[in-house]
Parts: structure tokens; sequence; C-alpha cells
């Protein structure tokens, strides 16, 4: 496993919640980011681990492999890769987000 893969995997692992986004949760660097980080704020979350893919280009493809996703915004819960910001969003919207979110309650 190269260094970004071990870093990702340590990243993952540690915070409950972890976006891997364009930009900062103050300052979102594409809609989609945006548009992420409003649905976690939206579901009570207040300690959002993020990412800014844009700093680092070993990361922005790292985190794409380590998923096998091809986009970002990446949501992270509990070392679990979840989905991009449309996942979220039909996740959000069902009840399912809000449920992970908050532990199963």
């Amino acid at each position: 496993m190269s260094d970004v893969q071990t870093w990702i995997k340590e990243t993952v692992t540690t915070s409950p919640v972890v976006l891997f986004m364009k930009g900062s949760a103050q300052f979102p660097q594409c809609g989609f980011s945006g548009r992420a980080i409003q649905i976690l704020k939206a579901c009570g979350v207040e300690n959002i681990a993020t990412v800014n893919v844009l700093e680092d280009p070993e990361v922005r493809q790292g985190i794409k492999d380590y998923s096998n996703w091809p986009t970002i915004p990446q949501l992270y819960v509990n070392g679990e890769f979840i989905g991009g910001s449309d996942i979220m969003n039909e996740m959000y919207e069902s009840g399912e987000l809000q449920a992970l979110l908050n532990g199963g309650k």
C-alpha cells in the first residue's frame, strides 16, 4: 500500500465523519462539495473532518483509487465509504443518512 493510501486509510478510520471535498467546509470550491456540507449540517453533524483534495494531487487521485469511485466529494462514516453528493442527497431525503450519522437512532 502506498503512503497516500496508508494516509487515507488512517484518515477515514480516525474520525467518525470524513468528507474528501474540493475546498473547505467554510469555503467549498465546487457546488457538489458545498451541497455535501449542507446535507451533513442539516443532519446535525458538528464535527466534520474535511480533506481538501485540491491541495494535493496525490490525495485527489489516491482517494478515487481508494474507494474505486471517480468523483469528489466522497463521504466516509466510521471508516466506510458512503458515496458522493447525489447518494448523500438520496439518503438524506429518505432519512437513511440521518440514521447512519446518529448511530442508527
